[in-house]
């Protein structure tokens, strides 16, 4: 018996060591990292790819923006104007902004190309040059301003209202930081976006005061490689302060394959200091992960997938979109992860999407991915039950439960998604390779102690059988 005991104890104690369980505690998941906080009164740090939120302060308190406002102005140029058609300077462009704010020196009459006016608005923080864009595109400031609203609704954003194309004070001006960090993922994936305002200064052609033409530098302090506060990394972002804004930044940066933007808003003189720390702390503790790339990463979805006949032809005419991703910690696994599908698509998923795909983990949504027809046509799959527009599973669309978005990370699960308050179709949660592993190995190790405790039992029967015969 007590080397039964002994032999036990060995054997624990080898399952502790090699797989990591002990005896009155099952294996855990990596937490989700919380170790961050900011000065400024609202702030996020975002995914540019995946749209995961992995930091989350006040983040649908709404703030006035400033000229971080440009980038809305900018991305909706950009998406719809030829950038070498010319503009003229009105005189409603160049005196309808406050006084002594940032000007790029155009006077009325004034003729530049979309591009040149892009610069100025993007590197100057030019308000005339806005005032000349959201002409030159609507008509008038004013229809320019209800494409602004338009685009930041198709965007997802419902809590933010624009009044202006360049961000002056205006009681009905404002943003909250998860708004605007959608905003700032559709500017930064846009490759002329990004050539722009990557740029840290630029030759303005002539103009009536500088007949020379000028030369223009950007504001935003981390993209200057001579500048103390550069940041390695760094793709572009936007500067901006008004006296009731306080200051507001946003900043994008890639390293590796993992691009993080953070948005900043009501700074008190901390907007680089806290910028850094959301970047610091995302690159540290986070790593982006293609979706393809993961091993049978769809075994668990497919299936788990409940589809009807189409009109294209069978299920099996599916695949996935390649180039999706989703965001994890550090030492996380795709195989830690748990998965949510939604049959229902909008207007701004693929044309040969019937399916989303939301990835989640330790309760945060951390991607998405696609299930897409190889049908010529584009007809739906559909489900068994109606499910929610695509758009609620976005991972930039999830919030907490209960809660208004307005914690700190660690306070910010995901949006939940459970069958009875969405109708949307959940996939069983499949074990991990790992945990599977440690099952197997526990189960062999009981069975290994079972067969040692009869052994060691039988001999000890057969032992005392001899002694009593000797007695005799």
């Amino acid at each position: 018996m007590r080397f039964a005991k002994r032999l036990t104890s060995f054997l624990l104690a080898i399952a502790i060591l090699f797989f990591g369980i002990t005896p009155d505690a099952s294996y855990a998941a990596v937490a989700w990292p919380t170790n961050i906080d900011i000065a400024a009164e609202g702030g996020i740090l975002m995914d540019a790819n995946s749209g995961a939120i992995l930091y989350a302060k006040n983040i649908h308190t709404p703030y006035y923006p400033a000229s971080i406002t440009k980038i809305l102005t900018a991305l909706i140029i950009i998406e719809n104007c030829d950038l070498n058609d010319t503009l003229t300077f009105s005189h409603n462009a160049i005196f309808n902004v406050e006084g002594n704010s940032s000007s790029a020196g155009f006077d009325v009459g004034d003729k530049i190309t979309v591009k040149d006016a892009l610069y100025a608005l993007l590197l100057k923080s030019a308000n005339e040059s806005a005032n000349a864009l959201a002409e030159y595109y609507a008509g008038s400031i004013d229809k320019f301003v209800d494409i602004m609203n338009q685009r930041a609704k198709e965007l997802g954003c419902t809590e933010s209202h624009f009044a202006n194309p360049s961000g002056l004070n205006n009681p009905n001006h404002y943003v909250t930081a998860y708004d605007y960090a959608l905003i700032c993922r559709a500017a930064f994936n846009n490759p002329k976006f990004v050539e722009i305002d990557s740029t840290t200064y630029y030759k303005l052609p002539a103009s009536r005061w500088v007949p020379a033409g000028q030369t223009i530098y950007s504001h935003h302090s981390m993209l200057k490689r001579n500048n103390p506060l550069h940041y390695e990394g760094i793709i572009g972002g936007k500067t901006g302060f008004t006296s009731l804004a306080g200051n507001t930044l946003v900043t994008c940066a890639q390293r590796n394959d993992l691009k993080l933007i953070t948005v900043i808003l009501n700074g008190h003189m901390t907007h680089y200091t806290d910028t850094k720390a959301l970047l610091d702390f995302g690159f540290a503790n986070f790593k982006s992960v293609k979706i393809s790339d993961a091993g049978n990463a769809y075994g668990n979805v497919m299936q788990n997938i409940e589809l009807v006949k189409t009109k294209n032809g069978p299920s099996n005419m599916l695949t996935t979109d390649k180039s999706r991703t989703v965001t994890l910690p550090q030492d996380a696994s795709m195989a830690d992860t748990t998965t949510q599908i939604s049959y229902d698509t909008n207007a701004t998923d693929p044309d040969n999407a019937i399916a989303r795909i939301t990835y989640f983990y330790d309760d945060h949504a951390i991607g998405t991915d696609y299930l897409l027809s190889n049908a010529k046509t584009n007809a739906k799959y559909t489900s068994a039950e109606a499910a929610p527009k695509a758009a609620d599973n976005d991972p930039a669309q999830m919030v907490a439960p209960g809660s208004d978005g307005n914690e700190n990370s660690e306070d910010l699960p995901a949006k939940s998604l459970s069958p009875s308050s969405k109708k949307t179709m959940p996939l069983k949660k499949g074990l991990s390779f790992r945990l599977r592993i440690i099952i197997a190995a526990t189960s062999a190790v009981i069975v290994l102690i079972f067969i040692v405790i009869i052994i060691s039992r039988r001999g000890r029967n057969h032992r005392r059988a001899r002694r009593r015969r000797r007695r005799r």
